[in-house]
C-alpha cells in the first residue's frame, strides 16, 4: 500500500477515446488521481461533478485530474457525455492500478463481504512523488479539500455549480409532467375505446331491430296484396251462387205449375160433367 513520500506507481490504462495513457507522461505538473467504485452511481456522480466544477481552477494552475474505476471504456464514455466531464477517465477493468495503489480491498455491506474499490484519492507532485493520500473518502466537500491542497490555498465550490442542480431538477419535473400527460392521454383513449366497445352491442341491436322493422314493413304490402288476391279469387264462387239462383227459381215455378195442373184439369172435367 503506497503512502506519502513514495514514488507513485506508473499507471498505463485506456481513456474514453481508446488511447493509452501513461502517468509518467505528466511529470512536471501536479496530478490528482482519484479511484471510485462505479460510473452513474449517486456518490460517484457527485464526486465527478464536484471535480468538474472545480476543474477550471485546477486547470489554470496546471493540475491534471484523472478518475479511475473498473468500468469499461464504453461506460466511461457515456458517463463523460452525460455529465460533461472535462477531465480524463481511465478504465481499470483488470484492477491493476487499483491493486498497485492498494485500493482493491475487502468490503462489507449489510452483513455481506466482497472485494471492491475503496474510494481513495492521491495527490502526486511534479516529480512523481505522492504528497497527500485520502482513503475511505466521504464525498461531500472532498473535491474542495483536494483542490485546496493541490493549489496551496483554500478554494470554494463555484456558485455556477448550483444552477446545474436546479436545471436537473427542472428537467425531472418536466419529464414527470410529460409522463403524467402521456398517461392521462392513454387513460382517456382507453376510456373512449371501452365506451365505444360498450356501445357497439347496443348499436348492433338497434340496427338489427331497425332491419327487422323494415323487413316487416316491406312484407306488409305483400301480405295485403296476397290477401286481396285470395279475396278476389273467392269472388267468382259468390257470382256462381248468384247464377244458380234463377235456375232454382225456375225449377220452383215449374214444380208449382206441375202441382197445379192436375187440380185445374179435375176442375175442368167437373165443369164439363155439370154442363151435360
Amino acid at each position: 500500500m503506497v503512502k506519502v513520500g513514495d514514488q507513485a506507481p506508473d499507471i498505463v490504462l485506456s481513456d474514453v477515446n481508446g488511447n493509452t495513457v501513461h502517468l509518467r507522461n505528466f511529470r512536471g505538473q501536479k496530478v490528482v488521481v482519484y479511484f471510485y467504485p462505479k460510473d452513474m452511481t449517486p456518490g460517484c456522480t457527485v464526486e465527478a461533478c464536484d471535480f468538474r466544477d472545480l476543474h477550471p481552477k485546477l486547470h489554470a494552475e496546471s493540475v491534471k485530474v484523472i478518475g479511475i474505476s473498473p468500468d469499461p471504456v464504453s461506460r466511461h464514455e457515456k458517463f463523460t457525455e452525460k455529465y460533461n466531464l472535462p477531465f480524463t477517465l481511465l478504465a481499470d477493468v483488470d484492477r491493476i492500478a487499483a491493486e498497485d495503489y492498494g485500493v482493491w480491498q475487502e468490503k462489507s455491506f449489510m452483513g455481506r463481504t466482497f472485494m471492491g474499490i475503496v474510494r481513495s484519492t492521491f495527490l502526486i507532485d511534479e516529480k512523481g512523488k505522492i504528497r497527500a493520500v485520502w482513503r475511505k473518502v466521504r464525498v461531500k466537500g472532498h473535491a474542495v479539500e483536494v483542490a485546496s491542497k493541490a493549489l496551496g490555498a483554500k478554494v470554494k465550490m463555484p456558485k455556477t455549480a448550483a444552477p446545474k442542480k436546479a436545471t436537473k431538477k427542472k428537467a425531472a419535473t418536466k419529464k414527470k409532467a410529460a409522463t403524467k400527460k402521456k398517461a392521462a392521454t392513454k387513460k382517456k383513449a382507453a376510456k373512449k375505446k371501452a365506451t365505444k366497445k360498450k356501445a357497439a352491442p347496443k348499436k348492433k341491436a338497434a340496427k338489427k331491430k331497425a332491419t327487422k322493422k323494415k323487413a316487416t314493413k316491406k312484407a306488409a304490402p305483400k301480405k295485403k296484396a296476397a290477401k286481396k288476391k285470395a279475396t278476389k279469387k273467392a269472388a267468382p264462387k259468390k257470382k256462381a251462387t248468384k247464377k244458380a239462383a234463377p235456375k232454382k227459381k225456375a225449377a220452383k215455378k215449374k214444380a208449382t205449375k206441375k202441382k197445379a195442373a192436375p187440380k185445374k184439369k179435375a176442375a175442368k172435367k167437373k165443369a164439363t160433367k155439370k154442363k151435360r
